[in-house]
């Protein structure tokens, strides 16, 4: 879910028999995988507001970091879904947000959506990133070991419900997570 309460819940359930879901970041710079991206979140989303946000995002050089926006594609290369994580804050320490997620209607539930946010936090592992935030659906994002972020003392700037605000530590367990309130992007609008 994005901060602002809307959708962005990746295709859920197991893929179909004989889909293996390839993932990879997008290339900095490739116009046809913005485009891709942007047909994937303007499928998935009913207004364009999530592809702007992904826009806005990418021209962000205080939000985007390269390798943290991923694509999940068919066998036959298509792209499909989509997940992004960008710099964000917790009482000024470095976290990263994660979302906008989106995948094709056409392939969601079918492991897509999965598939691309766990590239996406493979990715931010490989590159020593500690935390990651999402505002989502409480019963989506738990298979991938998040919980309520005020668990860890960690609230929104904003009114949203505790379970839908949640919290992943990366890493080993020594390292402490930071408590507060966090800032997202400018592109979220809050």
């Amino acid at each position: 879910m994005h901060p602002d309460g809307t959708d962005s819940r990746p295709g859920t359930g197991a893929a179909p028999a004989g889909t293996d879901w390839d993932t990879r970041p997008e290339t900095p710079g490739s116009a046809a995988d913005a485009a891709a991206i942007r047909a994937i979140t303007l499928a998935a989303f009913p207004t364009a507001e999530e592809a702007g946000i992904v826009e806005a995002l990418r021209a962000d050089a205080d939000a985007w970091i390269d390798g943290l926006s991923l694509l999940a594609r068919t066998p036959d290369g298509t792209p499909v879904g989509y997940a992004l994580l960008t710099r964000c804050h917790v009482d000024g320490h470095p976290a990263l947000t994660l979302g906008p997620c989106a995948v094709l209607p056409s392939h969601q539930r079918t492991g897509a959506g999965s598939a691309a946010v766990r590239a996406a936090l493979d990715a931010a592992r490989a590159q020593g990133e500690k935390l990651v935030l999402v505002l989502g659906h409480p019963e989506y994002y738990p298979r991938f070991g998040f919980a309520r972020a005020s668990r860890f003392g960690i609230r929104a700037p904003i009114e949203v419900p505790d379970e839908a605000m949640m919290a992943l530590p990366l890493g080993p367990h020594a390292h402490p997570v930071p408590s507060g309130v966090i800032r997202w992007p400018a592109a979220f609008g809050i």
